[in-house]
């Protein structure tokens, strides 16, 4: 882990930024992946952009590596040559994070065996209406924890005869991570404001410039 990124959860300055930016900024993400009323599988992307985004803002764009080689299929972002994932889900719940997504049982299974904590990572618990939080894991806590409890205790396969979409850490896992006392978290307030979103507005201003 760089030590430099907890500049986020010690700087008073930037703290309240993500506070009050946040739930602004993932309820555009929402709008923009919307269709018919139902949010897209994509948000999860445009939410990912938002993060790293911030890390750009915060750390300049000379210290934050977007251009991730498909070979290292966990990391979403390199700070400082830190290797960090993203991770993001809506709702109270710890359940459904995924680790990896796969196509199928095979695929999993071996990943599952396969799996080290590779890289710190950034969780974004989004809970509109109530009290979520952005959490960070160092690749260290997430090791220690995997140890601890084991495998088996640790991964949640997608279960046989349905669609996989992907190996998810158990919410003990990720609990415990949470209560870590290495892990590092801001609390954010969830709430909406009113907002005019036009998904098109932006293309079609680029169509009538000259």
């Amino acid at each position: 882990m760089d030590n430099r990124i907890l500049e986020l959860f010690n700087n008073s300055e930037i703290s309240k930024k993500i506070q009050r930016k946040l739930p602004k900024l993932f309820q555009l993400a929402e709008l923009e992946s919307q269709r018919a009323g139902k949010i897209g599988m994509e948000v999860g992307s445009v939410r990912e952009k938002i993060i790293v985004s911030l890390l750009i803002y915060k750390f300049g764009e000379e210290n934050v590596e977007t251009e991730i080689p498909i070979t290292e299929p966990e990391v979403d972002v390199k700070l400082f040559g830190n290797p960090i994932s993203i991770k993001t889900k809506s709702g109270n719940s710890l359940s459904g994070v995924k680790i990896s997504w796969t196509v199928d049982a095979q695929t999993a299974d071996e990943f599952k065996n396969n799996y080290y904590p590779a890289c710190d990572m950034i969780y974004v618990q989004v809970n509109w209406g109530r009290i979520g939080r952005l959490y960070y894991f160092p690749k260290d806590v997430q090791r220690e924890v995997l140890n601890l409890m084991g495998k088996e205790n640790y991964i949640k396969l997608p279960s046989l005869g349905t669609n996989p979409r992907g190996v998810e850490i158990t919410s003990k896992a990720l609990q415990t991570l949470i209560n870590h006392k290495n892990s590092y978290n801001i609390e954010i307030e969830w709430e909406k404001e009113e907002v005019t979103f036009n998904a098109f507005k932006r293309w079609i201003d680029l169509w009538e410039q000259e």
